[in-house]
Parts: C-alpha cells; sequence; structure tokens
C-alpha cells in the first residue's frame, strides 16, 4: 500500500494515476500518524515553496515528516518537495523549510536563461542507487524556477545532477529516503520505471562514491507540443477541431478530427513532449463541476504521462446558478482533474490592458491568483496576434519591426495587435506590451500564436517569434502555421523558442512526430526521443 501525502494543491492526480497503472495501491495520508506508520510515502510537491510549507504546517504534518525521516522509512518527494528538505527557499523569504539539509533553494539567474526551467533533460548520476537501475540516460521532465545547489549539498545525500546555465541538485538520497527535482509521473516510460523501482523495491539501496570525473553537461531538448483544440459540435459533442484562421466550420458543420482523449493518448505513445487542449467553446455557465473539460483531463491523465495544459475559459464567472467562481477556483479545479499548466487567452489582455494603465500590480488578475499559489511554472499566455502594416515606425506608438514580408502596399513595417475573443476582436494592445505585462504580472510561459499563419501551413512566423524573445526572460512556445518537418527544423534554427507546437498536420497524419524529431536529430537540434 502506498501512501500519498496529498495536501490539496497542484496536480497529484497524475502521481496517483501513474501508481495505479504499476500496480499498486494508493491511499492519501489523512493524520500525522499516517506519515509516520505508513509502509512507503510519496511527498508530490505541487505550488510554491511557501504553500507547502504553510500547508504542511496547518496540518501538523512537519515533525511526523522529520520523525519518519528519522526513522530511515521509505520516501520520495518529487518537485517542491525536494527544495522542501532545505532550509528556505528564495521563492518565500522568511518561511523555513524542513531543514533536512542546508542552505536556501535558489532562483536560476544565468545570463541569457529563460525561467522557468522547463522540459526535458537528462541527469548526472553521482552514485549507484536502485532507483535508477532501469535509467539509460533518458531526458526527464522538470518544470521550476529554483532550484538546490550542489555546492552547499553534502556527498552523503547528492544522487544526481542537472545543469541549466549551472549544475543544480536533480536528486538526493540518504538511506531510505529520497527525492527528485524532475517528475517522474510527468517523463514518460523513462519516469515511470524510476517511479516502479521505488514502489517495488523493499528499500532503496546507495553504493559508490561521489565521481569526480568529469561529465558531459545535460542538455535540454527542444520540445514538439501536439495541441488539440476542442469544442462541441452542433450534437453536442466534444470533438477535436481545426480551424483555418479561426474559422472550424467546413460545409456548415464543425471539423471532427477525433475524441480529445484518443488523440493525446496517440500522441503520448508518438512521443509528444507535451499535449495541449485549447478548449474553444465557451462553457461557462455550467457549475464548475459539470464543466465538460474536467472529464477530458481525468479520463486522459489515467493514459498520458506526459505534462498536460489546458486552456480556454479560465477566469472568473459566475454560473447558471448564480454560484461565484474566482479564476483560481476555476484553475484549482483543473489542476486537480490533471492539468499541468494553465494557459489564459483573453483574460490575459485584459489584465495587461489594466495593468499598463495603473502602473502597477493589484494582486486579482488572473494570472497573479493562479501564479501566487502554483507558481509562474503553471501558468502560460495564450497569445493571438495579427499583423498591422504601417510605413515607418513613426506611423504608430506601437512596437514595430522591419520586415522581409511586405504589405499589401508594399509597406515595410508591421506591428502585432493582440486580439481575444478567438481573434474576433483587436484591441489597442501590441505584442510586446502585452507578453512584458504578463511576465511582470507573473505569468511563466508564452504561447505565442499567429493569426496570419493559422492553418495555412506555410511555416512559423519566425519574425514574431524573434520579436517576443528580445522582450522577455521566460520561455515561448511557437504556434501556428506548421506545414512539414522543414518549418519545425527552421523555428528552432532561426530562433531561439524553446518550444514548437502543431495541430492539423498531427491529427490529419501528414507529419509524425517522430519524423520531426529525427530531422531535429539530423540537424544537431536537442530533442527527446
Amino acid at each position: 500500500m502506498i501512501t500519498l501525502l496529498d495536501y490539496g494543491a497542484g496536480n497529484v492526480r497524475s502521481v496517483r494515476n501513474a501508481i495505479q497503472k504499476l500496480g499498486c495501491e494508493v491511499v492519501d495520508a489523512r493524520s500525522p500518524e499516517d506519515i509516520v506508520n505508513s509502509e512507503k510515502l510519496i511527498f508530490p510537491g505541487v505550488g510554491s515553496f511557501g504553500l507547502v510549507m504553510d500547508q504542511l504546517r496547518r496540518d501538523g504534518f512537519v515533525e511526523p515528516l522529520l520523525r519518519r525521516i528519522a526513522m530511515d522509512k521509505p520516501f520520495l518527494g518529487i518537485c517542491v518537495a525536494l527544495q522542501a528538505l532545505f532550509e528556505g527557499s528564495e521563492e518565500s523569504p522568511g518561511i523555513a523549510g524542513l531543514g533536512v539539509l542546508r542552505g536556501l533553494v535558489k532562483r536560476f539567474s544565468a545570463p541569457n536563461l529563460s525561467v522557468p526551467h522547463i522540459g526535458w533533460n537528462n541527469i548526472r548520476i553521482k552514485k549507484k542507487c536502485s532507483l535508477f537501475d532501469d535509467y539509460h540516460g533518458e531526458k526527464l521532465y522538470f518544470v521550476h524556477s529554483y532550484h538546490g545547489t550542489v555546492e552547499n549539498l553534502p556527498d552523503t545525500w547528492r544522487l544526481a545532477d542537472c545543469d541549466y546555465g549551472e549544475p543544480f541538485v536533480a536528486a538526493v538520497c540518504r538511506g531510505n529516503t529520497a527525492a527528485c527535482q524532475f517528475h517522474p509521473e510527468k517523463s514518460g516510460d523513462a519516469g515511470l520505471r524510476i517511479l516502479e523501482r521505488f514502489l517495488g523495491d523493499d528499500q532503496i539501496t546507495v553504493f559508490g562514491s561521489i565521481s569526480d570525473r568529469a561529465a558531459e553537461k545535460t542538455t535540454l531538448a527542444r520540445r514538439v507540443i501536439a495541441c488539440l483544440d476542442v469544442r462541441s459540435n452542433d450534437r453536442g459533442d466534444l470533438v477535436v477541431t481545426k480551424g483555418d484562421q479561426y474559422d472550424v466550420r467546413e460545409a456548415g458543420e464543425v471539423r471532427n478530427l477525433g475524441k480529445p482523449v484518443d488523440l493525446a493518448h496517440r500522441y503520448f505513445c508518438e512521443g509528444a513532449d507535451e499535449v495541449t487542449f485549447l478548449n474553444i467553446t465557451g462553457f461557462r455557465d455550467f457549475p464548475l463541476s459539470d464543466q465538460p473539460m474536467l472529464d477530458v483531463l481525468k479520463q486522459t491523465s489515467e493514459k498520458v504521462f506526459v505534462p498536460l495544459t489546458i486552456g480556454g475559459g479560465i477566469r472568473e464567472f459566475t454560473d447558471a446558478n448564480g454560484v461565484f467562481y474566482s479564476a483560481l477556483d476555476v484553475a484549482s479545479e483543473y489542476f486537480r482533474s490533471g492539468a499541468d499548466k494553465i494557459s489564459i487567452g483573453s483574460d490575459a489582455v485584459y489584465a495587461a490592458e489594466k495593468y499598463l494603465d495603473g502602473g502597477r500590480r493589484e494582486g486579482t488578475s488572473s494570472i497573479e491568483q493562479i501564479s501566487r499559489v502554483y507558481g509562474a511554472q503553471a501558468v502560460v499566455i495564450s497569445v493571438d496576434p495579427r499583423r498591422v502594416y504601417v510605413d515607418a515606425p513613426a506611423s504608430t506608438p506601437h512596437h514595430t519591426i522591419k520586415t522581409a514580408l511586405p504589405g499589401p502596399n508594399g509597406e515595410q513595417y508591421c506591428w502585432y495587435q493582440c486580439t481575444v475573443k478567438g481573434g474576433r476582436e483587436g484591441r489597442d494592445l501590441d505584442v510586446i506590451q502585452l507578453v512584458t505585462s504578463c511576465e511582470k504580472l507573473g505569468a511563466g510561459e508564452i504561447l505565442l500564436n499567429c493569426i496570419d499563419r493559422d492553418g495555412t501551413n506555410s511555416g512559423f512566423d519566425l519574425e514574431l517569434i524573434n520579436h517576443v524573445k528580445e522582450f522577455v526572460t521566460i520561455p515561448v512556445i511557437a504556434s501556428s502555421g506548421a506545414g512539414s518537418v522543414e518549418h519545425f527544423r527552421e523555428v528552432f534554427t532561426a530562433t531561439a523558442a524553446e518550444a514548437a507546437l502543431a495541430a492539423g498536420i498531427f491529427h490529419r497524419r501528414e507529419v509524425s512526430i517522430s519524423d520531426v524529431k529525427t530531422t531535429m536529430e539530423q540537424h544537431n537540434i536537442p530533442c527527446r526521443n
């Protein structure tokens, strides 16, 4: 029997599903005694350091956790649970950690580094450990802005390192107490094998000494993401569709390219690094518990063990029964149903406009609410811009670029106008104003669409991507326009985008994810195999 320390925050469902997939029963820790007495305990840390520690103290779990570690009973911590072993974190000044390990958890700060560290990286094992007996150097999934530093870590605890601008702690272990910064439940087959060793072995075995040999630096992969636009058709069934510059109808019917859960599972099996659901039907008048996408996430998370993002309708609303839900309420329900990240679209535009108008953070936007509780890495901003051509930069107050693709009247410059309501309404806001404002409000990633390229199969808008990358320090996902494997090679060599997303070409099997990754390997673009 496996005991799960579920303290009520973030996506714990995926850990639970992974344990059950591996054939074990799982129960929740309900009391301090459960922490101490359970046969094996898994602590899936999700959320900010301060949230985790505050909740542990409220539940009376700190002292039992320390007792369990002292008793050397099997314990596995994941992500923030590893960070909680330290004395504190720069993420939450003044809040004490468990203090098992000395020092503070630090924020990534190397120059020209996108933060958070999001994606697939491999690890450098420092000592032999039974947890990694079946690990063969595969890349594992990380998503974090803060890390344990290797220089302060005792050799008795140091198990594995990783590199992102600098070496950081990827895994620790002493006796039967282990923790990892990566998410094994989101790391595909490689992560499931690591988790299976913890579940199946009577104890964790560590032997050997710290290796002094120089080892190759680990490398963050460029991600390939499958996107599923989900909406109800005219019969009320949820289907995956695809728009042509956001028009999803063909011959009067909504294009139907498959069922959401089935397609998501197919892409997991084919090697997608992430799966993104974009809900393009408004369901906000339903009670929150009846939102159809919740069931899609729950079912998908039972079969798909890579990160899941959900977007569409992530904002405050009042349902048909007069019940009010905050954006945080909505996001929390999606996290609990299996989502790892939340994508915010139109609401982010309104938040940016308000921020620019007032010049300060008020703490009330959906971005701020969700980021404060779950961390910046959980908040993705979905941007829907379109080109507006001008004769010269002086013709507009907005951020312009000189384009190699002149306008209809030969204009040499353009700016990118942000839109809302699925691209139907333009705003007096350019893409740079939006992304920089959202980064300041607490967003951790940008999903950069392009209305002009959507459904055209003409390639990503490289000028737009490079324009945005000049102004933000958070990761950028390129979207809209992919039509061939060459377009993925092009976006990863001509821009610094951390990921690229496609939909229709994958749904229609015009391009396979494996073909994309083969091309990436041939051009020495880091990827996960």
